[in-house]
């Protein structure tokens, strides 16, 4: 028991050394690692925490296959360091988290495409929320990663929709959807505020909130109207909805106020709003159903009156 209370609290790589592998062929795994990596990030599910950044601390040892044959002092034939830093660099680039758990995770996942990679040993410690240093470490393996990389693999590009109040009341609404469906590829829809003005105040951040769930309010109306509308408010909601062909409405307040690159478009200018999270997909175009198009959009858009009975 005191050896494994030792190692609880060790660095990763006394872990790896007690959990130490072989590959089936007998030989050892040989090793990297990355000691006390600091950045400062904006993360946490408090209040506290949002606007603010705090120092997180990595560290990260990753399992790796020998070389076979001579280095010959050639960087490309290594797992480098870099891949490591620029792996939670990337990561912490997706959108803001909440959990450390998460970042872990991503963290490893990326770190474990790399064909060298067998497992990876990840610490992530906030430094700044308490007397100590508070956090998390994972341990994840090669093997654990490809299934998911392959089901991320075979998931199409989904098709994005704008529906404006008006086309969510259209009798033509379950046509469109049908139509859609039969496109063969994942479907996300994005809906504006209901008609009915939000409630006005005079702080900004709290007026951002106001209109976003307002939008939410109006996702629900559209939910109602056809059983296959789900509303979803996160990326890992809308990963698995896209893999299992559900129809998602997007709820944005999540997904806006988690973005690492804040959106200049305001949840008043849905359809721009809606843009610019049709990009984060690298969509080609979004459709629009019953609105006009906006000054600016992130990418194309092809404009159908509601009076259209075909897409």
């Amino acid at each position: 028991m005191p050896n494994e209370v030792r190692l609880a609290f060790a660095h990763p790589s006394e872990r790896a050394d007690a959990m130490s592998e072989t590959l089936p062929e007998g030989d050892p795994l040989d090793r990297i690692s990355l000691r006390d990596h600091t950045v400062d990030v904006e993360i946490g599910a408090f209040q506290a925490e949002r606007g603010v950044t705090q120092r997180i601390c990595f560290n990260v040892v990753v399992e790796v296959r020998p070389l076979t044959g001579p280095i010959d002092d050639d960087v490309d034939r290594i797992l480098s360091y870099d891949r490591v830093t620029e792996a939670i660099a990337a990561e912490l680039a997706v959108e803001r988290l909440a959990l450390l758990e998460t970042l872990a995770e991503r963290v490893a996942e990326r770190i474990l495409l790399e064909p060298q990679a067998v497992r990876a040993f990840v610490r992530i410690e906030k430094l700044d929320r308490g007397p100590g240093a508070l956090g998390v470490e994972i341990v994840r393996t090669r093997a654990e990663e490809a299934a998911g990389e392959l089901v991320a693999e075979g998931t199409p590009q989904p098709e994005l929709v704008y529906l404006s109040n008006a086309a969510i009341t259209s009798p033509h609404l379950k046509g469109w959807l049908d139509q859609l469906e039969k496109l063969g590829r994942p479907l996300i829809l994005c809906v504006g505020a209901a008609d009915a003005p939000a409630p006005q105040v005079p702080h900004k951040m709290a007026q951002r909130r106001i209109d976003l769930l307002a939008i939410e309010q109006n996702a629900w109306v559209l939910a109602s109207k056809d059983d296959r509308c789900v509303v979803v408010e996160t990326r890992t909601e809308l990963d698995w909805a896209m893999k299992n062909g559900q129809t998602c409405v997007w709820a944005p307040s999540k997904i806006v106020l988690d973005a690492v690159d804040t959106p200049s478009a305001q949840p008043r200018d849905a359809v721009a709003l809606a843009a610019w999270f049709a990009a984060s997909f690298d969509a080609q175009e979004m459709l629009v159903v019953g609105a006009d198009m906006p000054a600016d959009s992130s990418v194309p858009l092809r404009v159908m009156d509601v009076e259209q009975a075909q897409l």
